[in-house]
């Protein structure tokens, strides 16, 4: 009897993590939820995160907000995420660079593991973009015009992976930037006043004069061309760079299994939403749901890629 009894009460203990797990996911979520964009409103990490939100709500009956909170490269919104409890009420809506190139170059105050991935979303639409009238139409002949010329060049932030990806491609091509700076927005106005002659941005953030045709673009850093602009040719096309960037939700570790598996099927209706497929068509962003040890691979795998960037980065 005192076997049976031991017996029962070791299975009694494996299995209360489990029913716990699910007993929680049941109950999720007991209040609202924020998602934190550690970046401006507008841009595509937003626009979805936002198409996200208002699915939770939709689903749960419970608010969802986004909230944006820009600062240090990314890193402000992710160490607040950082901060939070492991129950799925504070998601982070994250690019590759706070999981992989702020970590390996100590900018970040949390540490690799802090976080878990609910999913990858979004491949994003990089570009190097410059002003219509601009005498350079690809990167080559912009390495050309820099050799006689100053040229200017708007990014990020010194510790973000696209940054460092075109700094590798300028070297690779031999183009010389007089000058450099971060902006949290790199739009229409970045060129249009002058503020830099080339920017690295994404399609989001000069849709408008692109569609006006105030802008051109010399090069995208995706896996293929852009439906948008078939005609310019990726990174790596011209460079051999094929590494590229994404963005995903990411929760505290620790979060029940069953919760994130709540909270990524909610994102996954979300994101085959009519709205998410035309930002898709607009922009010509990679728009998908990619979760469970998939997306903790793709994290890994790009960690790994990220090391030989570091030289490319700047303190």
């Amino acid at each position: 009897m005192k076997k049976i009894i031991k017996t029962l009460a070791i299975t009694a203990l494996a299995t209360a993590p489990v029913f716990s797990s699910f007993a929680a996911a049941a109950d999720y979520p007991s209040r609202p939820v924020k998602f934190v964009v550690p970046w401006p409103p507008g841009d595509l990490e937003d626009v979805l995160t936002r198409l996200i939100a208002e699915e939770m709500a939709r689903e749960t009956g419970k608010p969802a907000t986004v909230i944006n909170k820009p600062g240090g490269g990314g890193v402000l919104g992710a160490s607040a995420v950082s901060r939070a409890r492991a129950d799925g009420l504070m998601i982070g809506s994250f690019v590759a660079d706070l999981l992989t190139t702020h970590l390996l170059s100590g900018n970040a105050p949390y540490k690799k593991g802090t976080f878990e991935p609910v999913g990858i979303f979004l491949d994003y639409p990089f570009v190097i973009a410059t002003r219509a009238d601009a005498p350079y139409n690809n990167l080559k002949e912009l390495a050309d015009y820099t050799r006689n010329n100053k040229v200017s060049l708007g990014h990020f932030g010194y510790q973000q992976l696209p940054t460092a990806i075109t700094f590798k491609a300028a070297d690779t091509m031999n183009i010389k930037f007089a000058s450099d700076a971060p902006f949290d927005a790199n739009d229409c106005s970045t060129l249009a006043n002058g503020d830099a002659d080339v920017v690295n941005t994404t399609t989001q953030q000069i849709l408008a004069c692109l569609k006006s045709g105030d802008v051109k673009l010399l090069a995208s850093m995706t896996h293929e061309r852009l439906s948008i602009a078939p005609d310019v040719p990726t990174l790596q096309e011209e460079t051999g760079i094929s590494q590229t960037t994404w963005n995903g939700l990411f929760v505290k570790k620790g979060t029940p299994e069953a919760i994130k598996q709540k909270i990524a099927a909610i994102a996954e209706k979300a994101l085959q939403s009519a709205k998410a497929q035309q930002l898709s068509d607009n922009t010509g962003a990679g728009v998908f749901w990619i979760s469970g040890k998939q997306a903790e691979q793709i994290v890994a795998d790009d960690y790994n890629a990220a090391k030989e960037l570091l030289s490319y980065m700047k303190k």
